[in-house]
């Protein structure tokens, strides 16, 4: 997402001339290029797919919309298990249209994951729970907090449900470091996402998200917190920004890269 600009195969290249690895998808560029294509891409690239994002929206009241909910959350887990992943990022959902119930927005949340988690263990694939910064609490994700996502994640075992550590929505709690070394504990730390914080949002805010190094957020010091908890996967850059997706996108990749390696170890 960071480079949406460029067409799979033309990141898989730019990986490739920059010596990365690793990739996270989402599902938006996999439908368009195809499943199927996709994989046979990433593999013959040499590339590891991290994660896929994205599932979730769970919350809603309405019987037919919360099936159709569970229904793209299972297409989305054989998607993760056909790339060859084990880590579906969950974007939990919003408050439904008129209502004012955070609790009984969670709730729905948990009634999702205990249908959705023995389907994704029996396709080698965990779900990884993202609490987005609380900004996004009334239209895309009630789950604010590493504490609230924990506590829904904690109700199943750890091999089905997890969480994601991103430094853009946690980087302002004081209370996300103990969360870290918690879910660590657990074995919860399904994936660790690095983006800055710049200002002024955008408006709308969803593509408010800074190069990395561009804003206020120390990411070595977030990095420090997972792999004392133990973390030891790979750590993703997802940046959501329209003024990088406005430049050349082997340009961006290529900042990015060099960003990463100028503010991590």
């Amino acid at each position: 997402m960071t480079v949406k600009q460029l067409s799979l195969p033309e990141l898989a290249d730019g990986c490739a001339r920059l010596g990365i690895r690793n990739v996270g998808l989402w599902r938006e560029s996999v439908q368009t290029y195809g499943l199927e294509a996709t994989a046979k891409l990433v593999r013959d690239a040499g590339l590891t797919v991290t994660t896929l994002c994205r599932g979730g929206f769970f919350t809603a009241i309405d019987p037919r919309e919360r099936a159709e909910a569970l229904a793209d959350n299972r297409r989305a887990i054989d998607e993760a298990a056909a790339l060859g992943t084990d880590t579906l990022v969950l974007v939990s959902g919003g408050l439904p249209a008129g209502s004012k119930d955070l609790h009984g927005a969670r709730e729905r949340i948990a009634d999702a994951l205990s249908e959705l988690g023995p389907y994704a263990e029996r396709h080698g694939v965990r779900l990884a729970i993202e609490p987005l910064h609380p900004m996004y609490a009334a239209d895309r994700c009630v789950v604010s907090t590493l504490a609230q996502a924990l506590d829904l994640a904690e109700r199943f075992p750890a091999h089905q449900v997890g969480v994601t550590v991103d430094t853009y929505h946690i980087w302002w709690d004081d209370t996300a470091p103990a969360q870290i070394a918690r879910a660590g504990a657990g074995g919860r730390i399904h994936t660790f996402q690095l983006a800055d914080w710049t200002t002024p949002l955008p408006e709308g805010v969803l593509t408010g998200r800074g190069q990395i190094g561009d804003g206020s957020i120390d990411m070595r010091e977030w990095q420090d917190h997972v792999e004392a908890a133990g973390y030891t996967g790979a750590i993703e850059v997802e940046l959501f920004n329209d003024v990088l997706w406005a430049r050349d996108g082997q340009e961006v990749l290529a900042e990015t890269a060099r960003r990463f390696t100028e503010h991590t170890r």
